[in-house]
């Protein structure tokens, strides 16, 4: 029988919970720290410890994945605590395509996948010196938002990127990244692509909450002026948001574009899920700012299914049971290497 396997954190407890609910059995990489923590839940068959998540690296790590059949799940915590050589030596057979997610963890790639795909975009600003507005600098890599900031100038932003270096957020030899900063409502469009059913589907729109960025508005302009601090965007959690209808059509030309793209530039192309990350202006047009080419956390709010994902399956459909029924029709149909690298 397939095990399906993903490290204890950022979406875990769907993953797996999904993955039981398909008859399937659970593998939970489990950092020591949050043993107690896991071991509440009932449908994780097996808990492999470790003192760190990179010892799925490890050859006792993948011996055990190996004798249980099993397929890892990647989701943000693997982008953010592996390199991408690191997640391409990984032997275990990896749901989806492991080799996009270095287009995921390095930002001109990125861009460069972005725009093969015609997604709308912010403009990138190549250097500090060009800022002539408001833009937003941004980490490598999956950072959850933190030690991202916003500048209006150079001098602005060497300000704050050396108050982060002096507080440890960032590294004085990081390389940052700088975009235009698009206004508007943020969503975050989920979809999961089919290479069995060569099919597209739109799983749900979530929002991010990040704080202190959104604590500050709750602040009267002069006590705001007062501040010193730079603000975190650091993501705290999620809420669900329903799009207009009349906006459905753009949402699948964008998902199919992607799709179309990551083809041509990253074999196999993005199989499985994925979002695209961006905001509506004032005109209902999307700018999209990033990608993610595996799970997002924002689907963990959709455990009871999403409310696009019941027009499809008429079910409840979690992205963590859609992925272990992809996985269970190709184990049955002898087809587990095309959804897996």
């Amino acid at each position: 029988m397939t095990s399906i396997a993903t490290l204890g954190s950022h979406c875990s407890l769907q993953v797996l919970k999904g993955a039981k609910d398909e008859g399937l059995k659970t593998i939970l990489v489990c950092e020591k720290k949050r043993e107690k923590l896991y071991k509440r839940f009932p449908f994780i068959d097996k808990m492999i410890i470790v003192d760190s998540f990179k010892e799925v690296l490890d050859q006792k790590c993948q011996s055990i994945l190996e004798e249980n059949n099993a397929v890892l799940i990647p989701h943000g915590t693997l982008v953010a605590q592996m390199s991408s050589e690191e997640i391409e030596s990984i032997k275990t057979p990896v749901f989806g395509n492991k080799w996009i997610l270095r287009w995921e963890s390095d930002r001109e790639m990125k861009e460069k996948l972005m725009r093969e795909a015609k997604l709308p975009m912010p403009e990138p600003v190549t250097d500090p010196s060009q800022i002539e507005k408001l833009v937003i600098v941004k980490r490598q890599g999956a950072a959850g938002g933190k030690g991202y900031f916003m500048a209006a100038n150079k001098e602005d932003y060497n300000a704050k990127r050396n108050q982060l270096i002096s507080e440890g957020i960032i590294s004085k030899d990081e390389t940052l990244y700088i975009q235009e900063y698009a206004a508007g409502v943020l969503a975050y469009l989920t979809f999961f692509y089919s290479p069995l059913r060569e099919e597209l589907e739109f799983f749900g729109v979530d929002q991010r909450h990040e704080s202190d960025i959104e604590g500050l508005g709750r602040i009267p302009a002069e006590q705001q002026m007062k501040s010193n601090k730079v603000p975190s965007f650091n993501v705290i959690g999620n809420s669900p948001l329903v799009l207009r209808e009349s906006l459905l059509d753009e949402v699948y030309k964008m998902g199919e574009n992607f799709v179309e793209a990551a083809k041509r530039v990253v074999a196999p192309g993005m199989n499985g899920p994925f979002c695209i990350e961006g905001v509506y202006d004032e005109n209902a047009k999307f700018k999209s700012f990033e990608f993610s080419a595996r799970i997002v956390a924002g689907s963990n709010i959709y455990m009871d299914g999403s409310p696009y994902y019941s027009l499809l399956f008429n079910e409840t459909m979690s992205m963590g049971k859609r992925i272990a029924r992809e996985i269970k029709a190709a184990t049955e149909s002898n087809q587990l290497d095309k959804i897996t690298t």
